[in-house]
């Protein structure tokens, strides 16, 4: 499954820089190819906008690309505490990768923040953890329209899995993320 995984890593950086050569292999009189990594547009920032659904990835304030994505069972409002079924809202960074991951890959969201804690505290709740952002589940227990329409995670942050492949290419751990209502 690992292998697998990172060949078709492999497959869609080269993709998705147009990293391909001709026909009769590589031409004399072009300079050798620069590593995919190289050619790929890394984000320096994601903005996600709840109430649209989209999650953007940016570099240098201009939008790279943009993303329909799946949130909490229940979307409005702010994640207040464990098993509420919310997505955060607020300033975090992207922290660690996950390709063993229930899910089609993920990324861990730092949150929760300094400020989610003490709201949570206030009350004597568990602010809650481990936001991610994933692909579908690896074990479908819907069918995959049902994961494009409806917002269906306990909290995290939901792409298609080509989505989230291009995702996990185009960022980098420690890049700010803003979650919007």
């Amino acid at each position: 499954m690992r292998n697998a995984i990172f060949a078709a890593l492999a497959l869609a950086a080269a993709s998705l820089a147009g990293a391909s050569e001709g026909l009769d292999g590589p031409s004399a009189d072009r300079a050798p190819e620069q590593p995919v990594s190289a050619a790929l547009p890394i984000a320096d920032q994601v903005v996600v906008h709840k109430g649209e659904r989209r999650l953007y990835l940016l570099r240098d304030g201009q939008v790279l690309r943009s993303y329909h994505i799946a949130l909490g069972l229940r979307p409005q409002g702010s994640k207040e505490r464990s098993g509420d079924f919310r997505t955060p809202e607020g300033s975090y960074r992207l922290m660690r990768r996950n390709p063993h991951s229930d899910y089609f890959l993920s990324i861990q969201v730092s949150y929760p923040n300094a400020e989610d804690l003490q709201h949570a505290r206030a009350r004597h709740w568990q602010a809650g953890g481990l936001i991610m952002i994933h692909g579908l589940p690896n074990e479908l227990r819907h069918p995959v329209d049902y994961y494009e329409s409806t917002d269906w995670t306990d909290g995290c942050i939901a792409l298609t899995d080509a989505d989230m492949m291009e995702f996990w290419l185009l960022t980098q751990d420690n890049i700010p993320i803003d979650i919007e209502p």
